[in-house]
């Protein structure tokens, strides 16, 4: 669906550094925000943008994006295509230079998210094997001279991996399997009757540590943020009956089960059984969620589980913790960022390109 339009596409901002200690050339103390967006014609970039408006790049590419990585070390990000993409893309952050345009192997594609190991040495992404469709796949590349190579593959150990992030260990990987089948070039949904959607910790060299449901077999497990004590929360969609009073977002705290967030039924009722991007502020202790379909912005306390904001926001997208609160994107209207540091969340509309943008962002 082409609902997000890229406007005022124009002359790149450069960035300086060179690689290892690099820098961004910043606007003030501004982050560079990433994220990927579509013009009113179909075409497809990767952007990066100032809070103030002022656009870095914006580097058109083949297919759509989902999610983007920021390498650890060097100004490198990694978009990644969107289910069921067969290309993510290696942009350079100084000057949005496409250096690498990475193919998935036959009968793989991309599911829409990846991360780089903490060395920056390794890039893995969940893919789908087309061969075997919807058997989850853990693809490992290795980064040499600002090109990745795949070297090697693990299962999953699910079914429609979708978003993949650290515990703290810097080792361990959390896999939200989305429990869906889908086959080549298609994102038609081909089990639902029989869906197995799973939170799974793994081992980067592919070892099962864990794998648990939730209580709804159609609850598909998507997205996730994990805090630095190794609180991990996720965000589903609900397949079946839209009437189905069903928990869409789930928490798995430190020595403690995968269960239900303690979500209040107006809000889920409102969620429309989907929610789309999870942040959290480690620092104030917060979680983010965006829902998309209720057109709707949620903050929590993460500790005490006490609903702090409820707010609307057409189509809002993508959500990422920034120093003071969150920044989050939007289908419609504008960019806002959230200040949580006092009694009161505050808001305000940011600068940037109104609407029409894709499901994820990231503060570089």
């Amino acid at each position: 669906m082409q609902r997000r339009t890229f406007l005022g596409l124009g002359s790149a901002l450069l960035a300086a550094g060179a690689f290892g200690g690099w820098t961004l050339v910043k606007q003030g103390t501004q982050p560079l925000m990433l994220s990927a967006r579509n013009d009113a014609d179909g075409n497809h970039y990767a952007v990066g943008y100032y809070l103030d408006g002022t656009q870095a790049f914006a580097t058109r590419v083949n297919e759509r994006c989902h999610d983007v990585e920021v390498h650890p070390s060097l100004p490198l990000a990694v978009f990644v295509g969107r289910r069921p993409s067969r290309e993510s893309y290696l942009i350079d952050l100084r000057d949005g230079r496409l250096l690498q345009t990475l193919a998935s192997p036959a009968q793989r594609h991309f599911y829409g998210h990846g991360v780089f190991h903490k060395d920056g040495e390794f890039f893995y992404s969940t893919e789908n094997d087309t061969s075997d469709p919807g058997r989850g796949l853990l693809g490992v590349y290795r980064l040499q001279n600002n090109q990745l190579t795949r070297v090697a593959e693990h299962p999953t150990h699910g079914i429609g991996p979708h978003q993949l992030l650290w515990m703290p260990d810097g080792e361990t990987l959390a896999v939200a399997n989305g429990g869906i089948r889908t086959e080549a070039d298609s994102r038609q949904m081909l089990n639902l009757d029989s869906m197995e959607a799973s939170l799974v910790l793994m081992a980067r060299t592919g070892e099962l540590i864990s794998k648990e449901h939730l209580e709804h077999q159609m609850n598909s497990v998507r997205h996730m943020a994990v805090a630095g004590d190794g609180t991990l929360v996720t965000g589903q969609q609900y397949e079946g009956d839209p009437e189905h009073a069903v928990p869409l977002v789930a928490i798995k705290r430190p020595g403690q089960p995968f269960q239900p967030f303690p979500l209040g039924d107006l809000q889920r009722q409102v969620m429309n059984q989907y929610t789309a991007s999870v942040a959290i502020h480690d620092e104030l202790r917060l979680l983010a969620i965006t829902a998309p379909r209720g057109n709707r912005f949620y903050v929590w306390n993460l500790d005490s589980s006490e609903l702090l904001l409820d707010t609307v926001l057409p189509d809002c997208a993508g959500v990422a913790a920034s120093r003071d609160g969150f920044v989050v994107s939007a289908g419609i209207g504008r960019c806002r960022h959230y200040d949580c540091r006092g009694p009161k969340i505050l808001t305000e509309p940011l600068q940037l390109p109104a609407g029409l943008w894709d499901n994820h962002l990231r503060l570089a």
